[in-house]
C-alpha cells in the first residue's frame, strides 16, 4: 500500500515533512479508554500514521454510548470496544498495527504496559484510573496526556513531559468526588473536541513541534467557544518509588468478587440475597427483581443505612463498570459480601430472555 500518497498532504508540511512522518511511524501510543474520548482519539492517531496503538478498555458497546462514541455501529452493540476500535482502525490505515487490550487498567498491568509504549493518553471517567495512570507514568517516565469532561466543559493538559509537572502537582486530593457522564449528562461535541485537542498533542510530541501543554491546562467552554489556559507549577514532593505504588493499588486489586450473569439466576426471588441497581432511576431497561433495590451509584454513600451489612448483595449496572466501583465503595464500609454482576443488565437482560424468567 502506498504510504506516500496517503500522507502526501501532512508531509508537505514543513513542520512534518518526511522525517516528521518516520518518526510518526515509529511512535508507539496507549490509549486508556475507548469511550467517547478514545472514539476521538483513536481515528485521527490512524489516520496520522502513529505506528502503533494500544487500546485498553474492557467494556462493551451500550446502545447509550452512539451518541458520543461516533466510531462504533449499531450492530456492535454488546461486544467490547477494544476489538471493535481495532477493527475501525485497520478499515481506516491498515499500515497502523494496533493491539485491543480488554482488560481494565490496574496495578498489576500497568507498569508493564507502559513499559511498551512512548505516550500515554487518558481517555477515561474515572478519576481513580487517572490516578493511576499518572502514577505508572512517574515510575516508567512516559508523558501522560490528559483530558475530562463535564457537561459543555473540558480540560486537557500534559503530566510528567521531560519531568514536567504531574496530575498530583494540579490535583493533589486523590479523595475528589467526580460525577461520571452517566450521572451528569454529555453532548458528544464535547468529547469529540476535547480528544481531538488530546490527539494533537500526542502529534505534537511525536513530531517534537509547536508548543506541548506542559505545565498549563487548556480549559474550554462549547457553549460560547470560551477557551481559558492555565499555568501550574511542578510541586517537587510528589515523589514515588515502585514500593509505594504497589502498596497504593496492588493491596486493594481483586478485593471486588466479580460473578458471571450465569451463576445467580437461581438466586432470583432468594430473599436471603439483595440485588443492587447502582443506575441512575431513568436508564433502560427497566429490571425489576422482587429482592431488589435501586440507589444510584452518585446517592450510595449517603444511603448504605437501607442495605443489610449481613445480606450478600449482588450489584449490577449497565455494563459492569460502576458496579465494580459501588461493590469496592460497599467493601470500604464493612459490607463483607457485595458481588459485582459482569457484563450488567446487558447480561442479565439477555439471559432472562434465553432463560424464558420474567421479574
Amino acid at each position: 500500500m502506498n504510504a506516500t500518497n496517503r500522507y502526501n498532504r501532512q508531509v508537505i508540511l514543513p513542520e512534518i515533512g518526511e522525517t516528521g512522518q518516520d518518526k510518526l511511524s515509529k511512535a508507539k501510543v496507549l490509549v486508556i479508554g475507548a469511550g467517547g474520548l478514545g472514539a476521538s482519539i483513536l481515528p485521527y492517531l490512524a489516520a496520522a500514521g502513529v505506528g502503533e496503538i494500544g487500546i485498553v478498555d474492557d467494556d462493551i458497546i451500550e446502545i447509550s454510548n452512539l451518541h458520543r462514541q461516533v466510531i462504533y455501529k449499531s450492530s456492535a452493540v454488546g461486544k467490547y470496544k477494544a476489538e471493535e476500535a481495532k477493527l475501525m482502525i485497520a478499515e481506516l490505515n491498515p499500515l497502523v498495527k494496533v493491539n485491543a487490550i480488554v482488560e481494565r487498567l490496574s496495578g498489576n498491568n500497568a507498569i508493564d504496559l507502559f513499559e511498551k509504549y512512548d505516550i500515554m493518553v487518558d481517555a477515561t471517567d474515572n478519576i481513580a484510573i487517572k490516578y493511576l495512570i499518572n502514577d505508572a507514568c512517574l515510575l516508567t517516565n512516559k508523558p501522560m496526556v490528559y483530558g475530562s469532561v463535564f457537561r459543555f466543559q473540558g480540560q486537557v493538559s500534559v503530566f510528567n513531559y521531560q519531568n514536567g509537572p504531574t496530575y498530583r502537582c494540579l490535583y493533589p486530593n486523590e479523595n475528589t468526588q467526580s460525577a461520571s457522564c452517566e450521572d451528569t449528562g454529555v453532548i458528544g461535541i464535547t468529547v469529540g473536541i476535547i480528544g481531538m485537542l488530546q490527539a494533537n498533542e500526542v502529534i505534537k510530541m511525536i513530531l517534537e513541534t509547536g508548543e506541548v501543554l506542559n505545565g498549563k491546562i487548556l480549559v474550554y467552554t462549547i457553549l460560547n467557544n470560551e477557551q481559558q489556559k492555565y499555568d501550574f507549577e511542578k510541586n517537587t514532593n510528589v515523589v514515588l518509588n515502585l514500593n509505594d505504588f504497589q502498596k497504593r493499588y496492588n493491596n486493594n486489586e481483586n478485593q471486588v468478587e466479580e460473578i458471571s450473569a450465569e451463576s445467580i439466576l437461581d438466586k432470583i426471588d432468594n430473599d436471603e440475597v439483595l440485588f443492587l441497581d447502582v443506575r441512575n432511576e431513568d436508564e433502560f431497561p427497566e429490571i425489576n427483581f422482587k429482592n431488589g433495590i435501586q440507589i444510584p451509584l452518585m446517592n450510595l454513600e449517603n444511603e448504605m443505612e437501607k442495605l443489610d451489612k449481613s445480606q450478600t448483595i449482588y450489584v449490577f449496572c449497565q455494563s459492569g463498570i460502576r458496579s465494580k466501583i459501588a461493590a469496592e465503595l460497599l467493601e470500604k464500609h464493612q459490607f463483607k459480601n457485595a458481588k459485582s454482576i459482569a457484563g450488567g443488565v446487558s447480561r442479565l437482560k439477555q439471559l432472562l430472555k434465553e432463560e424464558n424468567i420474567k421479574v
